[in-house]
């Protein structure tokens, strides 16, 4: 068992915080004590955090070169950076690691400066922005994908460790894949990340409408929706005579992950982590707007393996949908195929990999 403190710091998306749940987990297990920096958006995604104490920290995204703009994240970023130093002071970790995301950015520089050894875990198949600001000064960088985009100029502090995923995810992968049969419930799993997508409000009602009777009668619908498009969708869903659960926010996801035949999503690096550390077969759309399409990337790897289907946002019509969907529900040997291939990518040991680089690296 160790003693000492490690200082997590995470940006305040499920994407950045899930990852540092699973690794501060593990460190607790294994002795140490965890503090955790980050944004106010922890209020919502980092309530069961296992740490000590969340620290929340100043800190702004880059947002474009005009002189305000610059000048907002100037001042966030000093703000935060004095935070940060204090929090140095009165913390003394033994190490400081961040999981991308700006509101790392001035706790992993304070660490610098003050000389206390640094990591940076990045979960994409692109190495974020944030990190990328990082990456000379740090010791050492994991990464979630043997292959990471941005990375290479850092190729002899790098470590493949994988993905984190958290301990409900390990436990729902212990759920066997159940293909669907010929006549039988058909249950599909549609979310779009920790903030909701309303791509998918907007297109799988109209997708579900065009089915064949006899196929959407077989439906078995969870889907993750924001609250503003709650009304609208339950409406038309409860028009098409479909059992259907909708929510904002399931906090037990990968549970029902291990449920579901399909699952209909977003491409997140946590997302596609989870389909494969579950082995569950996913109908990938990558976010269209992200500046280093990283969603893209992610689904590329896990497509390329034959663990799921990519399709672009701009394709999906409400047709193709619908055709897609009815193709799996009628072959449903493929998505067996899927389930095994995503299964084979998966990294159930990543956090533990982890685990053992802080550790090695906050011992010197």
């Amino acid at each position: 068992m160790r003693s000492g403190t490690i200082l997590v710091a995470a940006g305040g998306t499920g994407g950045h915080l899930f990852p540092a749940e699973s690794l501060a987990a593990e460190l607790g297990r294994r002795g140490w004590t965890v503090d955790l920096a980050t944004d106010e958006r922890a209020d919502k995604y980092g309530r069961a955090f296992p740490a000590r104490a969340i620290h929340i920290i100043d800190s702004e995204t880059y947002r474009g070169r005009s002189p305000i703009a610059v000048m907002r994240t100037a001042w966030h970023m000093i703000r935060g950076l004095r935070q940060s130093w204090k929090l140095l002071a009165d913390v003394n970790p033994a190490a400081v690691i961040g999981f991308g995301g700006y509101p790392t950015v001035p706790p992993l520089l304070a660490a610098v400066i003050h000389h206390v050894p640094t990591i940076l875990h990045d979960q994409n198949a692109v190495m974020g922005r944030a990190n990328r600001a990082m990456a000379k000064r740090v010791n050492r960088i994991a990464l979630s994908f043997s292959r990471t985009r941005h990375a290479e100029p850092f190729a002899a502090k790098c470590v493949h460790t994988g993905n984190p995923v958290r301990d409900m995810v390990i436990e729902a992968a212990t759920i066997p894949y159940d293909p669907p049969v010929a006549g039988g419930e058909f249950r599909l799993l549609v979310f779009g990340g920790s903030q909701g997508a309303r791509f998918f409000s907007d297109a799988v009602p109209p997708a579900l409408a065009l089915l064949p009777a006899d196929l959407r009668a077989r439906l078995k619908l969870v889907q993750q929706v924001r609250a503003e498009d709650m009304e609208r969708t339950r409406t038309a869903l409860s028009g098409l005579g479909i059992e259907a659960e909708t929510a904002p926010f399931f906090v037990d996801l990968p549970a029902r992950i291990a449920q579901a035949h399909l699952v209909l999503c977003r491409s997140g690096a946590s997302t596609v982590g989870e389909l494969a550390v579950i082995g569950r077969p996913g109908l990938m759309v990558p976010l269209p707007h992200a500046l280093d399409q990283d969603q893209a990337e992610n689904a590329r790897v896990l497509e390329e393996a034959g663990g799921g289907w990519t399709i672009r946002q701009a394709e999906l019509t409400p047709e193709r949908l619908a055709e897609t969907l009815a193709g799996f529900m009628r072959e449903p040997d493929r998505l067996a195929a899927a389930a095994a291939a995503a299964r084979a990518q998966g990294r159930p040991d990543a956090v533990a990999r982890l685990a053992d680089l802080v550790e090695a690296v906050a011992q010197g």
